[in-house]
């Protein structure tokens, strides 16, 4: 991919928005950039050569491996997002842990970390805004290890679809349109349950009237009750 092209995607991410034209054109030129079909693995990188990765466009699923019997789904995340190595050690903390592409052409760019370090050092504004982004998504992840322990399989799926329609949705009329690149056993390991509860209370839901669904989109019926 040519600067130019990185560049036009980096001006676009809220993170890169206090930084001059000068100033992004050459830290677009330390970038590299990649699109992934659906279920490519987008690597973190190795010791010493971790890398940070500004989602721009697509969907991404943070997953850990762990375990051989079941995929904990940490993470999904819809463009702008970030992902990587967030501590900026240059190592990978977790060996288990890994992104996947969730979307046909799903486009990162990506920096390695001794680049990505001096580009924070270098703009102390954009640091902070990069400390803001990653507290806030440490809050998300304490969010979800409570509603793991508080809440019951149908509360925690309720609460999941809300947010992803937060996050992702389109209100057409009186309906709110998810595009529909999870699978029931993306969902499952998301909130900790088996793909069976899952399409059993999606149906459930669907039979209250509070949903439709099918394999391309998601349809939330009444909106005001999803906010």
């Amino acid at each position: 991919m040519t600067d130019d092209m990185k560049y036009i995607y980096l001006r676009s991410h809220p993170l890169m928005s206090s930084l001059t034209e000068q100033k992004l054109k050459e830290i677009a030129t330390m970038a590299k950039m990649r699109t992934a079909c659906r279920g490519k693995v987008i690597s973190y990188g190795d010791d010493g050569h971790t890398c940070v990765h500004f989602l721009v466009e697509g969907k991404v699923k943070i997953t850990d491996n762990s375990s051989s019997e079941n995929q904990l789904i940490k993470d999904i995340l819809v463009e702008p997002d970030i992902f990587g190595d967030l501590s900026l050690d240059g190592q990978l903390s977790n060996n288990y842990e890994a992104a996947e592409a969730l979307t046909t052409n799903t486009i990162v760019v990506s920096f390695h970390i001794d680049d990505f370090k001096r580009i924070l050092e270098d703009n102390p504004i954009m640091a902070l805004s990069y400390v803001r982004k990653v507290n806030t998504k440490l809050q998300k992840m304490e969010n979800r290890h409570a509603e793991l322990a508080f809440l019951d399989t149908k509360d925690r799926l309720i609460r999941f679809i809300k947010n992803w329609a937060r996050a992702d949705g389109n209100q057409m009329g009186d309906k709110i349109i998810l595009n529909n690149y999870l699978t029931h056993s993306d969902i499952a390991g998301f909130i900790a349950t088996s793909r069976q509860s899952v399409n059993m209370l999606l149906n459930e839901l669907r039979s209250s009237g509070m949903l439709g669904y099918n394999r391309k989109h998601i349809e939330l019926n009444n909106p005001i009750g999803w906010n």
